[in-house]
């Protein structure tokens, strides 16, 4: 087992030892024996040990009763995603850096250290003010399924868009670029992912999470922190395992495939629905919301020829740069020809399109 694992077998014997994995029997020489079991258990171990989990993290993960072993592999799944999308923004420095230095140019100390030290949001963060503001009737669903909330926590906060102007709003976002561009005035906000909230059981009436769970690490334990820190949790996410949504959006369809892959084997939004008991209920898009979210120029297509509309969308930079470039230019192209308007001439008509988001009410 040891030499299948990779693994020492001092490190086997000290799992045993403190109860992290178990054999089910021992031999009558004394040995131990691991069933099918036994090995499921150790490679989730293992998985959560190579990302940076302590031992006592990763015994609270794996004997969660609510997490059985396929939502085990599709959270693993998802932090690695996490783990190769770093990688390759650190790819992407190097590479930057290289070309730069080939024409002899030489970047700055804090562009070395900014760039090998950015997280998704730092490197599409900048652009949040420009594109993405409140949606008044989206607004509206989020703050009415709040009820009588008064005290309300925001959960990946960003720069505060959408968070209600008559509640006692506290915030809680990671990243810094995001933090530092919140309006004066703005709830105050802490440097916290959801994840780990530094808050007591029930300090809120409610919390609420607006677009964000999709860049979190572990979502589930997410939504259970939310869980335990307010009496109400309120959601809008996206049902990126939905494959009809991704269809009937023309972009994706038609221009970034790639996207497909970006969500491919992301688990249902029905399991973080359960996780916490949740109701869930579609969102309608408004033809001409106000937010710059992926999917809201469904009807405005040249918007997304809009450099700074882009930057403010995660999917734009996750795909890379020869993607992008590609269906940019595959778009223009249709527009310019009328090829768009024949294939989609049906979006016209109508004021609202359901493109796969769900609010989640617990």
């Amino acid at each position: 087992m040891a030499q299948l694992a990779g693994v020492s077998v001092r490190t086997l014997h000290h799992y045993d030892e403190i109860g992290l994995v178990r054999p089910s029997a021992r031999t009558t020489a004394g040995y131990r024996t691991y069933s099918a079991g036994d090995v499921e258990r150790l490679r989730e171990v293992l998985a959560y040990r190579r990302l940076g989990f302590g031992l006592r993290e990763i015994a609270d993960l794996i004997d969660d009763p609510g997490t059985d072993a396929v939502a085990h592999l599709h959270r693993l799944r998802g932090l690695l995603l996490e783990q190769r999308d770093r990688a390759g923004a650190m790819v992407t420095a190097i590479d930057t850096e290289l070309r730069a230095r080939a024409m002899g140019i030489r970047t700055t100390s804090e562009d070395q250290l900014r760039a090998f030290g950015a997280q998704l949001y730092e490197v599409i963060g900048s652009a949040y003010p420009a594109t993405r503001r409140t949606e008044p009737r989206i607004a509206a669903r989020v703050w009415d399924a709040l009820g009588d909330a008064r005290t309300v926590l925001n959960v990946g906060a960003g720069t505060g868009s959408y968070e209600p102007p008559d509640r006692d709003v506290t915030a809680a976002e990671p990243p810094a670029v995001m933090r530092t561009q919140r309006p004066v005035g703005a709830a105050p906000c802490v440097a916290a992912g959801a994840e780990n909230l530094p808050f007591e059981n029930r300090s809120f009436d409610a919390a609420m999470a607006f677009s964000t769970v999709h860049h979190w690490h572990d979502p589930i334990a997410g939504l259970r922190e939310m869980r335990r820190v307010a009496r109400r949790v309120v959601v809008l996410t996206h049902d990126a395992s939905d494959n009809g949504w991704r269809h009937r959006f023309w972009l994706t369809r038609d221009y970034l495939p790639e996207v497909a892959g970006l969500v491919a084997g992301r688990p249902s939004v029905d399991q973080p629905a359960r996780s916490i008991g949740a109701r869930m209920e579609p969102v309608l898009i408004p033809w001409d919301c106000a937010d710059g979210f992926l999917e809201a120029c469904w009807r405005r297509p040249e918007a997304y020829l809009d450099e700074h509309v882009r930057r403010a969308v995660s999917v734009w930079t996750r795909v890379g740069p020869e993607a992008e470039q590609r269906a940019v230019n595959g778009l223009r192209d249709d527009l310019s020809s009328g090829r768009w308007a024949e294939r989609n001439g049906d979006l016209v008509d109508l004021d609202t399109a359901e493109l796969g988001l769900r609010l989640l009410v617990a």
